[in-house]
């Protein structure tokens, strides 16, 4: 994947996320709620200034400069190849993703629209860049258990 390529992916992935945002912003939040699935799932206007639970309250610096700091380190992998099956890569861009469009959240209205409410079981309310980071974790923990190989084992692969 091209780093053109990769960088549409991302900007594609926070544009689905920030329009979400907008509509919750605009059009939920007036009305607080609306179930989709009785007791089961809901759309459900939160403001939330933390992180996942809420820990962490108005620490947006604190974030963003984590954000930043797990970007740097996932665009670092992506550009010295050290990600070799494109499920990690394509993981973390994914991640990307979600980490860019919360932290437009932080810095903009200072804390993250959330608006995904699983209603049987207790569950922070969530967003679409939260599904991005744990859907690409996720991915990455597939690729990094079943896929990658070290400097070494690539090493002996290309020797044989």
């Amino acid at each position: 994947m091209t780093v053109i390529m990769s960088l549409l992916a991302i900007c594609v992935m926070v544009l689905v996320d920030q329009v979400v945002k907008y509509w919750a912003i605009t059009m939920l939040a007036p009305v607080g709620s609306i179930p989709l699935i009785p007791g089961v799932l809901q759309l459900t206007y939160v403001e939330n200034r933390g992180a996942a639970f809420s820990i962490l309250e108005n620490q947006i610096w604190l974030f963003v400069l984590l954000a930043v700091v797990i970007l740097c380190g996932i665009f670092y992998a992506l550009h010295t190849n050290r990600i070799q099956h494109v499920l990690g890569k394509f993981s973390l861009l994914v991640i990307s993703a979600g980490a860019v469009g919360n932290v437009i959240d932080r810095v903009v209205h200072h804390y993250v629209v959330d608006m995904i409410e699983v209603r049987f079981i207790q569950f922070p309310v969530f967003n679409i860049a939260d599904i991005y980071v744990t859907v690409g974790v996720v991915l990455f923990a597939v690729y990094y258990l079943f896929l990658h190989k070290d400097a070494d084992e690539a090493d002996e692969v290309e020797k044989k």
